[in-house]
């Protein structure tokens, strides 16, 4: 897979998480994230069983048919559950059985990985914590925060409290929306909102408007009234064209 534009229906995902990195509180809702992009046919968990820190996946494994693969810990660290994960997407990556990747974790070391994977032409997602080093979140298609897949009751007990210091740790997207409106517009001065999430996530495969309060790129977009003009066109089917330009 060239891209994130493909037929949904074609894609299939590995889904291989680390499990010394990711919350199994959050695993319903990553796995329906992932299923925005495909359907996830191989989830595997790495880590060493024999320890307590993994005893909080017993029941998500259950619960979502996950298989857990164990690796001992030869030394202190976690360096064994990296390594064992990396092999096996690469023993994935060359069988042919899927076409895209979802690597779960917020470490570094999974970044050649990432990488590898999209030389290959496969799609390869990330989900992660806010933490994550930059260079992993770059060498993904897409990287999808955890911080956004809590739900809506916490995020809105965040934006409260927020709110009522008088701070917020929330990042202005106005640069980021501006450069993807500049590649996406046309002739006419008119820039497809589709095609403008598009470039969004070539220029951050992070981006996400649930980083700035929105559960839609097109809400995030009305924000800006003074700055961006919308059109929405309605279709035959029911669906909606909308579109976007800048304000004189």
């Amino acid at each position: 897979m060239k891209d994130t534009t493909e037929n949904v229906e074609s894609v299939r995902i590995a889904m291989l998480i680390d499990g010394d990195n990711a919350q199994p509180s959050l695993m319903s809702n990553m796995l329906a994230e992932t299923g925005k992009y495909g359907f996830v046919t191989i989830r595997r968990i790495y880590g060493d069983w024999t320890t307590a820190n993994m005893n909080g996946w017993k029941d998500t494994l259950q619960t979502h048919a996950i298989q857990p693969i164990q690796q001992f810990r030869y030394t202190i660290g976690k360096n064994a559950t990296d390594s064992a994960m990396i092999i096996d997407a690469m023993d994935v990556l060359y069988e042919g059985i899927v076409n895209g990747f979802c690597l779960v974790s917020s470490d570094s070391d999974y970044t050649r990985l990432a990488t590898r994977i999209r030389e290959k032409g496969f799609f390869v997602m990330g989900i992660g914590k806010k933490m994550t080093p930059r260079a992993f979140v770059n060498a993904c298609n897409v990287f999808v925060y955890t911080e956004n897949l809590v739900p809506d009751s916490v995020v809105s007990k965040r934006s409260s409290t927020r709110k009522t210091s008088g701070t917020s740790d929330t990042p202005d997207p106005q640069k980021l929306l501006d450069q993807a409106f500049d590649l996406a517009v046309q002739d006419d001065g008119w820039a497809n909102l589709g095609v403008v999430g598009q470039h969004l996530r070539q220029l951050d495969p992070g981006f996400d408007p649930r980083t700035y309060g929105y559960k839609q790129l097109s809400l995030l977009i009305r924000a800006y009234p003074e700055k961006f003009k919308v059109r929405e066109v309605k279709q035959a089917n029911g669906t909606s064209i909308i579109s976007l330009r800048l304000k004189e």
